[in-house]
């Protein structure tokens, strides 16, 4: 029996020699581990955004109403590929700091296929119209992260879109234009979340409203949800995919103008 306990004793204290290097190499995974992609003070990122469009203007003058003109079917505006510019500082993990820029332009030539009065301004049936649309796309934002874990986080954003629009129309009798400038509030929420540890599905919507009850002349309405991806092949270095829809519409008196804009973009992600 001594013997028996004695082998037992001593076959213990080999395994216990044994495992001893892998108990030293083992650590374990600390509870306060970011995922791939979220230790960083800088954020910028740019890429390409390829919208399908929907837009319609109406502006009236010397007390003539506008037609409302869709771009498209009247102007032969096509749709285009667009540059989008991110940055984003993060002082301390819950705190962001947002600014986002996208120049959007069209262009269109066509003869129009009905009378359509702009400005004031009637351009008939068969006329030979050259037109523009440039849209500068401005966000100045700041995000608050009220809820932070490693595989993901929530918080709530606060921004101004500050929105520049300009329609021209050009042709061999006049040359007319339209022009919509103001600094928009908004107000939304963010949310993302890490599949693995170096992919994230993110998802934000923000937005803003004065409704027509307030005064019947004037209303208007911006709207954006974004949707996208990220692989993040280092702490500083991944690429994006995602989807995003703006659309924003308003009502001044007698002026008005919708623009939407859906579609896919991609681009590449650099951090510090």
């Amino acid at each position: 029996m001594k013997n028996v306990t004695r082998a037992l004793f001593a076959a213990g204290a080999a395994l216990l020699v044994a495992a001893s290097p892998a108990l030293a190499q083992f650590k374990p995974r600390p509870l306060n581990d970011p995922a791939t992609g979220e230790l960083f003070h800088i954020e910028a990122d740019a890429g390409f955004w390829n919208p399908t469009a929907t837009m319609t203007i109406s502006s009236e003058s010397l007390g003539i109403p506008g037609s409302v003109i869709d771009l498209k079917n009247d102007l032969g505006v096509t749709d285009q590929r667009f540059p989008a510019l991110n940055l984003q500082l993060r002082p301390a993990r819950s705190h962001h700091f947002r600014l986002q820029y996208i120049p959007i332009a069209f262009e269109g030539s066509t003869r129009i296929q009905r009378d359509v009065i702009f400005n004031g301004i009637r351009y008939s049936f068969n006329t030979p119209v050259n037109s523009s649309m440039d849209w500068k796309a401005w966000r100045f934002g700041y995000q608050y992260d009220f809820l932070v874990k490693n595989r993901g986080f929530a918080g709530f954003i606060m921004e101004a879109k500050y929105t520049d629009v300009r329609v021209e129309l050009d042709s061999q009798f006049a040359q007319e234009f339209a022009h919509a400038r103001a600094p928009i509030p908004a107000l939304g929420g963010i949310g993302r979340f890490y599949v693995v540890p170096n992919i994230s599905i993110t998802g934000e919507v923000t937005g803003f409203k004065i409704p027509d009850s307030i005064d019947s002349r004037y209303n208007a309405h911006y709207v954006d949800i974004d949707v996208y991806g990220t692989l993040n092949f280092t702490n500083n270095i991944g690429v994006k995919a995602g989807y995003r829809s703006l659309d924003l519409g308003y009502l001044i008196k007698t002026d008005s103008g919708s623009f939407v804009l859906k579609g896919l973009y991609f681009g590449a992600v650099l951090r510090y």
